[in-house]
């Protein structure tokens, strides 16, 4: 098939574009790169571009060299591993029901309306507070996972998604005898692995990301998720004047708040990268998926 002038030339500003944006977002995470690794004389002098200046380790020594570090670290996996299944299940058997017309589920609309009431308005920080100390939460690992356990928006998303799975796939499982929850499980999970990609990703992400909740509901820092140890470091760092920590003080000389934020951040993404490059390929999927019909 031939390609005209046109097609070649709206082609290659697409090209151009792409590759501008794609820059515009590489070089400050390049950037911050070259400071997480640069001396902190020569972050001050301004010196530090696309390459690191008098390479040193020391902000990543200085994060990681501590138990409280390895001890939030388990905090967060286990806030991953415990949160993100739940907020799985919670959210597609929420899903699952409210995709259904009104003739299958009668009060559909009552509990859609209550849904979008609880995404748009919140009760506050201080009654959820409330309610996590009265139900004996504070200090658990379930502080932080059940308050956020339902995402609306995402519930929203994997609704939307089942609509577009066609009706007589669950018609044929029921005249075959399968219930409700049988049909979800056989016919609309397996055919959802884009969506449940989708939301694994930003329930990973969710959790992953999240500092404000720790130091709320955790009132001793060994019960610290990651971020929250992170956030606090800045704000923290006569810790090891404070303990004698030979190693720490001597860190502490070679590095400043600059480089230290710049570590934490890439200490932070480096999961979720992880994740991404293995759900990738569902996302491409998710992307296509309802852009043609037969």
């Amino acid at each position: 098939m031939k390609i005209s002038t046109g097609r070649k030339i709206f082609n290659v500003i697409n090209y151009l574009i792409i590759a501008i944006i794609g820059i515009c977002c590489i070089v400050p995470i390049i950037n911050l790169l070259a400071i997480s690794f640069s001396n902190s004389t020569a972050i001050i002098g301004n010196r530090v571009g696309l390459w690191p200046v008098d390479i040193t380790l020391s902000a990543y020594k200085y994060v990681i060299h501590s138990s409280k570090f390895w001890t939030s670290a388990i905090v967060t996996c286990k806030r991953v591993i415990l949160g993100v299944p739940i907020n799985l299940i919670l959210v597609f058997l929420a899903a699952y029901p409210l995709s259904k017309s009104d003739l299958v589920f009668r009060t559909r609309k009552f509990y859609v309306a209550y849904f979008m009431i609880a995404m748009l308005f919140g009760g506050g920080l201080m009654p959820t507070y409330y309610v996590v100390a009265k139900t004996g939460l504070i200090d658990t690992i379930w502080a932080l996972i059940i308050p956020g356990a339902v995402n609306i928006f995402n519930v929203i998303l994997v609704m939307n998604f089942f609509r577009g799975i066609p009706i007589e796939l669950e018609e044929s499982a029921m005249l075959d005898g399968a219930s409700q929850l049988r049909t979800l499980w056989s016919i609309y999970l397996p055919l959802s692995k884009p969506s449940i990609a989708t939301i694994t990703l930003f329930s990973f992400m969710g959790h992953w990301n999240s500092w404000f909740d720790g130091l709320i509901y955790a009132n001793r820092p060994q019960n610290y998720p990651l971020q929250s140890y992170l956030q606090t470091l800045i704000t923290s760092t006569t810790d090891a004047l404070k303990d004698g920590d030979v190693k720490q003080i001597m860190l502490l000389t070679n590095i400043n708040d600059t480089n230290m934020k710049a570590a934490q951040i890439f200490i932070s993404i480096i999961p979720v990268m992880f994740i991404y490059l293995f759900l990738q390929k569902y996302f491409i999927k998710g992307l296509t998926l309802g852009s043609v019909k037969g």
